[in-house]
């Protein structure tokens, strides 16, 4: 069977082949394992905003780069949920201690990767500069509230040593970074009174400490079947 050369067919030829490659491409932006097109995509989530002042890159930046970690829908959904509490621990935390008459724990070793070895922590974790979006570019003086780690792939879970059932993994879970064992137990009850005066729950609210010496508070909001779990959990 001989092949037709005539210019139609040539046509029709190369209009097939790019459809083919256009077909490839998109797949591998879907692929559930790291690609160039996937990671190239982890810049853009520093501007999609879960609430005000917490983004989207924030709550999935890990220092293991070429690890795919990217979350679903679902759990995108949850990390909004932990997110809106995290808003409030914010504002009542620079109200307390910022704003009103306490002193505050000194936060500068904080920003200069203090507690270097907490799970995530790492230099180019993106900096919380605590500024809201469309301020007009005004110098906000409040403390943010800084995430060392958030939603985890089963493979970036699994890299950082993490339970197999860790709420890290459906984005019910962040940890956050925190000057010392002090300001973790501020932190800690001003999310338990802000349970108690709006009736919700959490899931798990842990002060953790690793073998370096170095505090974080870990916080998790579940959609359903909290158990309101605290502890002081030192390594």
């Amino acid at each position: 069977m001989q092949l037709c050369n005539c210019a139609i067919c040539d046509f029709k030829n190369k209009e097939m082949e790019k459809v083919s490659i256009n077909k490839t491409i998109n797949l591998s932006e879907h692929l559930a394992s790291p690609s160039e097109a996937a990671l190239s995509h982890s810049s853009e989530l520093n501007g999609l905003r879960l609430t005000p002042h917490f983004s989207l890159g924030e709550v999935t930046k890990s220092k293991h780069e070429g690890i795919y970690n990217i979350p679903s829908h679902v759990a995108i959904e949850n990390l909004k949920r932990v997110c809106a509490w995290l808003e409030a621990l914010r504002l009542r935390y620079n109200l307390r201690y910022v704003s009103g008459s306490a002193s505050p724990p000194e936060l500068g070793g904080v920003r200069g990767g203090l507690n270097e070895g907490m799970p995530g922590a790492s230099s180019d974790h993106p900096t919380h500069t605590g500024t809201p979006p469309n301020s007009g570019g005004e110098i906000d003086t409040e403390e943010p509230i800084i995430i060392s780690s958030g939603y985890r792939s089963p493979e970036l879970n699994k890299k950082v040593g993490g339970s197999p059932t860790s709420n890290h993994l459906t984005g019910c879970a962040v940890d956050i970074r925190v000057a010392g064992i002090e300001q973790a137990m501020r932190y800690a009850v001003i999310l338990m009174d802000y349970a108690d005066e709006t009736k919700q729950d959490y899931d798990e609210l842990l002060i953790e400490r690793n073998k370096s010496g170095g505090y974080w508070l870990h916080f998790a909001v579940r959609p359903k079947d909290n158990r309101r779990k605290t502890m002081v959990m030192l390594l």
